[in-house]
């Protein structure tokens, strides 16, 4: 049986431009219907089906912006593309507000403009593979490290099984340790893209101006030390996917470069004229909010409408606290390992207080307790002393510090540091004492002290 060609409706008030169109559209096999004002396409949508609409923004009679709303009023999932000069971009932003899959600039790039819908059909052609992706989540979705059974981890893997087989850009928000990396990971790694490169980059923790060269690249001589050519992430991460961390972080002068790589799936290298053509899938991750951030000038907007085409929300510690077992259980077996102790688990008592504590530094916090937990532990269960973070008595806010001071925001290394102090004092200085109660040997204890710099 012949396969159904998909079903275009080209908006347009230009008739030369429709004919352009359909001429193209049809060379690429699709069967295609016009219509001249928004009007016209909302009658058409509500007579017959069509997988895709094509709609110029500014029309005479009735523009795609006023359209717009009354074709997915009728039909929500209809994907529909904009079409808009480079004059009306912000108003191209309002057609994404309203629903709008994606906006394309006048005059079109056919490789961008044929890229654009298949996507947008594949969306809409995946939804039936997903419900069946649902169904043997279990058996065909690959989980990697990601650790968890609550409901609301399963809601979310859920998602990210649907949005996986797609091409669709991810913008994954939640607080800071949450495990934003992992589920980008789990992304890439159950898409299309899984046999080829998943690059990581962390705009908060680069300079602005090493940003740019780190994203794209530079030539030699480009600055002071550019000795050599040096590729960027975005060229590494070619065919694959790029996983920008910390989005928020960029300033406006870079968010204007990052949205010109997502319209045009290009770039020049820091120093060079070259134009280097990509195809990375994005995803990106914050743990602010990026509607606020736009209402304070400090994110584009138009930025976040390309970035927001899918948005996956990770849960905090809070409110999975059914995880907390099967998280403690794993870092444990992780750091014992890691350290060479003994510990086979924790007591009840101990296992209750990570229960009843609000964990504001997420997963990352409860990692960080376990392991510091392991390494000063002496026997072969964690007990309640072993976990030093962690407040005494049933409210995890009592005598607690804040997020911002609490010493699960800390490096290891200042903590262990502060800890072996205390028992050195505790042990009046006796470095023998020091060693048995921390469940080191001596030689450990004295190579510690020389590397922290202490005299005792």
């Amino acid at each position: 049986m012949e396969k159904r060609k998909s079903h275009i409706l080209v908006v347009d008030d230009d008739p030369s431009h429709r004919t352009m169109l359909k001429t193209l559209l049809s060379g690429w096999g699709y069967a295609v219907s016009e219509a001249d004002d928004g009007s016209a396409a909302v009658r058409k949508v509500r007579d017959q089906p069509f997988d895709l609409v094509l709609m110029d923004i500014r029309m005479i009679r009735m523009s795609g912006l006023d359209a717009l709303p009354e074709i997915k009023g009728f039909n929500p999932a209809i994907p529909v593309i904009i079409m808009t000069a480079y004059s009306s971009v912000e108003t191209a932003v309002e057609a994404l507000k309203a629903g709008a899959y994606d906006y394309l600039t006048k005059p079109l790039d056919f490789d961008e403009l044929r890229i654009t819908m298949e996507r947008a059909m594949d969306h809409v052609h995946l939804r039936e593979e997903n419900r069946l992706l649902r169904e043997s989540l279990g058996s065909r979705f690959d989980r990697g490290s990601i650790i968890g059974r609550s409901q609301a981890m399963e809601k979310l893997l859920e998602t990210v099984a649907q949005v996986a087989p797609t091409e669709a850009t991810v913008l994954l928000t939640g607080e800071s340790g949450t495990g934003k990396e992992m589920i980008a990971g789990a992304v890439h790694y159950n898409g299309p893209r899984r046999d080829s490169p998943f690059v990581k980059i962390n705009c908060a923790a680069i300079t602005e101006s090493l940003l740019e060269s780190e994203l794209f690249g530079h030539e030699k001589g480009a600055f002071t030390g550019a000795y050599r050519r040096k590729e960027g992430k975005f060229f590494l991460a070619h065919k694959g996917s790029i996983f920008l961390d910390e989005i928020s972080e960029m300033s406006p002068a870079m968010q204007v470069k990052l949205l010109r790589v997502l319209q045009e799936r290009e770039f020049t290298r820091v120093g060079g004229d070259e134009v280097v053509r990509v195809n990375v899938r994005v995803i990106a991750a914050t743990n602010k909010d990026l509607l606020a951030e736009i209402g304070a000038g400090r994110f584009r907007e138009d930025l976040f409408y390309r970035l927001n085409v899918v948005t996956l929300t990770l849960p905090p510690l809070r409110q999975r606290k059914e995880d907390i077992p099967l998280l403690a259980q794993h870092f444990l077996k992780v750091f014992a390992e890691k350290n060479r102790k003994n510990i086979k688990g924790l007591t009840p008592q101990a296992m209750d207080r990570l229960l009843r504590h609000e964990w504001p530094g997420n997963v990352r916090e409860l990692m960080n307790a376990v392991e510091r937990g392991v390494v000063m532990g002496q026997s072969q269960y964690l007990d309640t002393e072993d976990l030093t973070l962690i407040p005494e008595g049933s409210s995890a806010d009592r005598n607690y510090p804040s997020k911002e001071g609490s010493l699960a925001e800390l490096p290891l290394e200042e903590v262990e540091k502060a800890t072996i102090l205390k028992a050195l004092d505790a042990s009046s200085g006796n470095k023998s004492e020091t060693a048995r109660k921390l469940g080191i040997t001596r030689k450990t204890l004295l190579a510690k002290l020389r590397k922290y710099g202490v005299e005792k």
